[in-house]
């Protein structure tokens, strides 16, 4: 049993140690856990809330350095499948002084591209009040995508509240069209929505915060708020009754990594709410959560306990 749940590919990543050095000429790399949802889903185990995640992993030393990884960081695994058929995904990142950094994925054909839906019977619904979903997952295989379908017709049934990120992975789809008409009709079944700027963009065709949160409140009826992250700028909100606000975001001193950003967004806003925070509060740890994560060079080891939090809010003499 567990207050939070996702499902998702987590994955070996091997970040660079040199900067501004590229893939084929970099030479020293350090391991970390990877994946958008896991990276969630630390952010929500590191403040003290219980968490199961859903995948399939192959029987290799990347497969159990991941469930290594997990235990370490409270994550539950109950619904996690193992195979000796397919192999887990890892990935490679370079390190850049500005900017995105380049990944290059090894993840066609893995364990979790092999997803059985028939783990998500035996889930155990009774405590769970988030779920968290992402764009990614569906986009690596058809097993994925309609697993993915049948978890979100179960939270449905049991009326879970759930938040959806495209994550867009375009090198994941078979088409910029398809990746577009899935993401769009699957972030029509969640409660909130989490797009960026550049993501809207690409998903409905403007960078117009108002214009992409009123697209998907208009997209499904079950859509209650859209908060459209606005990077250092913070985030834009608005809600199905019309009301909307800009939360802004936090100055930091150093961007030492900008992956894991809109994953630490997303866990301080979930974790916030879960503790019947308002929306506001919600967003503002959001965004602070946002603004720790680029300031490591992991995908979330920038993430931070209850009293790093505090400290942080604290610092920036942040009335919460």
């Amino acid at each position: 049993m567990s207050e939070f749940l996702t499902i998702g590919e987590p994955i070996a990543l091997f970040g660079s140690e040199e900067v501004d050095k590229s893939l084929k000429d970099a030479s020293h790399f350090q391991k970390f856990l990877a994946g958008a949802e896991v990276n969630v889903t630390v952010g929500v185990s590191r403040l003290g809330h219980t968490t199961q995640y859903i995948t399939k992993l192959g029987e290799d030393p990347f497969g159990e350095f991941i469930i290594d990884q997990l235990n370490k960081n409270k994550i539950g695994t109950d619904y996690i499948d193992e195979t000796k058929d397919y192999w887990t995904a890892f990935q490679l990142k370079d390190r850049v002084s500005t900017g995105d950094p380049n990944i290059f994925y090894f993840r066609k054909g893995s364990a979790a591209a092999h997803f059985d839906k028939t783990i998500l019977d035996r889930i155990d619904f009774s405590d769970v009040k988030f779920a968290h979903l992402s764009g990614i997952f569906p986009a690596i295989s058809k097993e994925a995508l309609e697993g993915f379908r049948y978890l979100v017709q179960l939270l449905k049934e049991h009326q879970i509240r759930t938040t959806f990120d495209p994550n867009l992975r375009p090198q994941l789809w078979e088409s910029q069209t398809i990746m577009v008409e899935t993401i769009n009709e699957l972030a029509s079944h969640a409660e909130i929505i989490l797009p960026g700027i550049n993501e809207g963009e690409i998903l409905m065709g403007s960078r117009d915060p108002e214009t992409i949160a009123d697209f998907y409140l208009q997209n499904g009826e079950v859509t209650q708020t859209v908060i459209v992250k606005l990077g250092e700028e913070g985030a834009f909100v608005k809600q199905k009754n019309g009301k909307s606000f800009t939360v802004p975001g936090f100055k930091v001193k150093e961007v030492v990594d900008t992956v894991g950003a809109g994953d630490g967004f997303a866990a301080g806003l979930i974790t916030a709410l879960i503790e019947d925070k308002t929306l506001k509060e919600a967003v503002i740890r959001a965004n602070a959560i946002g603004a720790l994560a680029v300031q490591s060079p992991g995908d979330n080891d920038g993430y931070p306990t209850p009293a790093e939090l505090e400290t942080f809010l604290n610092e920036h003499k942040v009335v919460k």
